[in-house]
C-alpha cells in the first residue's frame, strides 16, 4: 500500500510540479505572480476533453493542448505585463487574475459548468512494479514531466537564451546594458511556462479523466505552496516541493480520508516555512538551478 501510495504521489507531484514551474519562471525571473495560469491549466484540461470527444489521436490532442496553452501565456504577456511594465507592479497581478476570470467564464458560456469525462482511446492498462500497480497515464506524465524538466535544465544552462533568463532574473537593468534583448527573451519566460502549464493540464486529465472550468484554481494553490516550499525562484525546490505536496495529499487520503487533505499539504507548508522560511531548496545558485 506504501508502494502505492508513492506511485500515485509521484503521479499527482509532476503535476504540480510543472505548474509550480511556471509560475517559478514568472517569479524568479520577472518577480511577476501570473494568476492566469491556473486559467491555462484549464484550457489545456479542456481541450484534452473537446479534442478526444471530437474522435482526434491522442498525439493531436497533446499538440493542440501546448498550443491552446502556449497562445494563451503569450496573449497574457502581451496584454498584461508588457503594456503595463514599468507601472505599479500590482497592475500586471490584477490584469493576469483578468484574464483567469475570462478563460474561465468562455468555458462556462462554451460548455457549461459540469464536469466532464475525459474518454480515453485505449483501455486502461497498467503495469506491475513490486507491488505497486502503475496506469499508462500515471507513465505517460511521468516521462513526459522528466523528460520536460530535463529539456529546461538544458536550456537555462547550456544555451544563449537560457544566459540570457538567468541575467535578467539577477538584475533586469543590468541585463539589457550588457546587450541582453529583454524585449525579446520575456516572452520565451511566458511561452515555457504556458508550455510547461498546458503538459500538467494534459497529464491532469488523461491521469484522473475528468476537467471542469474551475479545475485549475485548486491545483494552482497546491503548485504556490510547491513553489514556495521547494525555495521562490528554484526549479527544483519548484519539482521536489510539487512531488511532496503530491505524496503528502495522496497518503493523507487513504490512511486519513480526503477530508483532511488541506490540512497535511498546509500544515507541511506552514511546519517548512516555521523553520526554513527560504524553502528547502532555497539557497540556490543559477547553476544549480535557481533561475
Amino acid at each position: 500500500m506504501l508502494a502505492q501510495q508513492i506511485v500515485n504521489g509521484l503521479s499527482l507531484g509532476a503535476v504540480y510540479a510543472m505548474v509550480a514551474l511556471a509560475f517559478t519562471l514568472t517569479m524568479g525571473i520577472l518577480n511577476f505572480l501570473n494568476f492566469s495560469i491556473p486559467g491555462i491549466f484549464m484550457l489545456a484540461g479542456m481541450c484534452v476533453w473537446a479534442g478526444l470527444r471530437a474522435g482526434m489521436p491522442l498525439a493531436a490532442v497533446l499538440l493542440l493542448a501546448v498550443a491552446v496553452g502556449a497562445v494563451a501565456s503569450l496573449l497574457v504577456e502581451r496584454f498584461t505585463y508588457r503594456r503595463m511594465q514599468g507601472g505599479n507592479h500590482m497592475i500586471p497581478l490584477v490584469s493576469s487574475m483578468a484574464f483567469l476570470i475570462l478563460f474561465e467564464n468562455s468555458v462556462l458560456i462554451a460548455w457549461g459548468s459540469d464536469l466532464q469525462r475525459v474518454e480515453l482511446p485505449f483501455r486502461s492498462v497498467s503495469v506491475t512494479i513490486g507491488s505497486a500497480v502503475v496506469s499508462v497515464p500515471q507513465i505517460v506524465g511521468l516521462i513526459g514531466a522528466v523528460g520536460a524538466i530535463w529539456a529546461l535544465d538544458l536550456v537555462l544552462k547550456r544555451t544563449r537564451v537560457g544566459r540570457g533568463l538567468r541575467t535578467i532574473a539577477e538584475n533586469a537593468e543590468t541585463a539589457a546594458m550588457l546587450g541582453v534583448p529583454v524585449g525579446r527573451i520575456v516572452p520565451v519566460v511566458f511561452l515555457i511556462g504556458g508550455v510547461f502549464t498546458a503538459l500538467a493540464g494534459f497529464a491532469f486529465a488523461i491521469n484522473y479523466q475528468q476537467v471542469h472550468p474551475f479545475m485549475g484554481e485548486e491545483v494552482a494553490l497546491k503548485a504556490i505552496s510547491a513553489m514556495v516550499i521547494g525555495g521562490m525562484g528554484n526549479i527544483w525546490g519548484a519539482i521536489l516541493g510539487g512531488l511532496a505536496i503530491g505524496i503528502v495529499e495522496t497518503a493523507s487520503i487513504q490512511w486519513f480520508g480526503a477530508r483532511t487533505v488541506d490540512i497535511w499539504v498546509y500544515g507541511l507548508l506552514l511546519v517548512i516555512l516555521f523553520f526554513r522560511p527560504t524553502g528547502l531548496l532555497g539557497g540556490g545558485t543559477p547553476a544549480a538551478g535557481r533561475v
